[in-house]
């Protein structure tokens, strides 16, 4: 893979969790993080199994899936 597209996916990543501080709706919260996380992971595997990004970020993505799927 491309070093270059997986550092593009970090960015975006990045840019989505920033952009779920901006927002006000719990609900839009929640999924624009989720969103930033499901790119951290995608990041982290594909720059060399990044661990300490993919742990976490993958743990998150399943509590941002759960309080979804509770609250709706």
């Amino acid at each position: 893979m491309d070093a270059n597209w997986a550092n593009y996916v970090g960015y975006a990543a990045s840019f989505f969790v920033v952009l779920s501080f901006m927002v006000k709706n719990i609900k839009q919260i929640r999924v624009i993080n989720l969103i930033g996380c499901i790119a951290f992971v995608i990041y982290g595997v594909f720059s060399g199994m990044l661990w300490p990004i993919i742990i976490p970020n993958a743990i998150l993505c399943v509590i941002q899936l759960y309080h979804l799927i509770k609250h709706d």
